[in-house]
């Protein structure tokens, strides 16, 4: 199973609902990186995906996107081949 990395804050309901249907998914394991602890992160965050918002999620190498992202790309299939690897 590919890596998951995801960029968060503490009370971001959309990084909750996207760790959830990433659970559903059977990803036992997410690479958080808390932006809202860590300024340099968000900046580090915006420079890699050009957005500001959280959540950022990439799985392997894929920037997913955020959220409403996360769950387009389910709706397509394409969520578990990514997580396949």
């Amino acid at each position: 199973m590919s890596s998951v990395k995801m960029f968060t804050t503490q009370v971001c309901p959309y990084c909750v609902r996207a760790k959830a249907l990433l659970k559903q998914r059977g990803v036992t394991q997410i690479e958080e990186v808390r932006v809202d602890l860590d300024p340099a992160a968000r900046d580090h965050m915006v420079e890699i995906t050009g957005r500001r918002t959280v959540p950022q999620i990439f799985i392997g190498e894929t920037h997913v996107g955020g959220c409403d992202d996360l769950i387009a790309l389910d709706q397509r299939g394409g969520l578990s081949v990514l997580l396949a690897g």
